[in-house]
């Protein structure tokens, strides 16, 4: 009887002790938690103080303070428009005094969008996909291309659709090497996801004809448009076999019955 006492206070004191236990980590990672919060709308208010001056060199330091803050988990809704306004500094969002345009900071745009890249949302392909399409600068729109690929979203073709009309546009234009050769990096990451691939081999063909470019990116070009020609190839082989399997197995149900 005294042993069975013993045990059951014991058990009492062990359930008590786990009890407190459980109670401070809870605590602790509410705490936690309320501090996280904190910290990050700090971050918020500081990044976009800086967004908002109309000195370049606030908007570069902007652009470390978003750098730190993302690798750290912080993508809140105040960064993530701090960031969106970086990227269309004097695109999206103009200043202009006496009419003339002053906040037109490609530089500043361009490593906005390469940032974007890690914020891998359909919101950050929809903001890239319209600088692509908007922006004049080879380099920006170089960057924007970049990070599509890396973010990897395609939907309905949209994103492949967005490179290969800007692509078009600045060969006519102005001619970019760098930008090619991101072109047909971003086209071989999202290949796999698209349906109509005669946009992206038009675009591909255009850069393998082009000597503008290097030889390294015309070859680069042409070795993904073989890649491109024998996937679509096997496809269609693989597309036959079904349909004649299905036509065989309609017909052994018809005599069948």
């Amino acid at each position: 009887m005294r042993i069975s006492r013993k045990l059951l206070i014991s058990t009492f004191l062990v359930s008590t002790s786990l009890f407190v236990f459980a109670q401070q980590e809870q605590n602790k990672e509410s705490e936690t938690s309320v501090e996280n919060e904190y910290l990050n709308d700090v971050d918020s208010d500081i990044i976009t103080t800086l967004v908002d001056s109309d000195d370049y060199d606030n908007k570069l330091v902007a652009l470390q303070y978003l750098t730190s803050a993302i690798e750290d988990g912080n993508t809140s809704d105040g960064i993530i428009r701090a960031l969106d306004r970086l990227a269309g500094e004097g695109l999206t969002t103009q200043t202009r005094t006496n009419g003339r345009l002053t906040n037109n900071y490609p530089e500043i745009r361009r490593q906005a969008c390469l940032l974007m890249a890690q914020v891998p949302t359909e919101h950050t392909k929809n903001v890239l996909t319209s600088i692509v399409v908007s922006d004049n600068e080879p380099a920006v729109i170089a960057a924007a291309v970049k990070s599509l690929g890396e973010v990897g979203i395609n939907n309905n073709d949209e994103t492949v659709n967005a490179i290969a009309f800007a692509n078009t546009r600045i060969q006519v234009l102005n001619p970019s090497s760098s930008l090619a050769h991101e072109v047909l990096n971003a086209f071989e990451l999202l290949a796999d996801s698209t349906e109509n691939k005669k946009p992206m081999i038009d675009a591909i063909a255009r850069i393998a004809s082009d000597y503008h470019h290097p030889v390294k990116t015309r070859q680069k070009a042409q070795k993904l448009l073989k890649s491109l020609s024998s996937t679509s190839d096997k496809d269609k082989k693989d597309s036959k076999k079904s349909s004649s399997s299905k036509s065989s197995d309609t017909a052994a149900e018809v005599d069948g019955n």
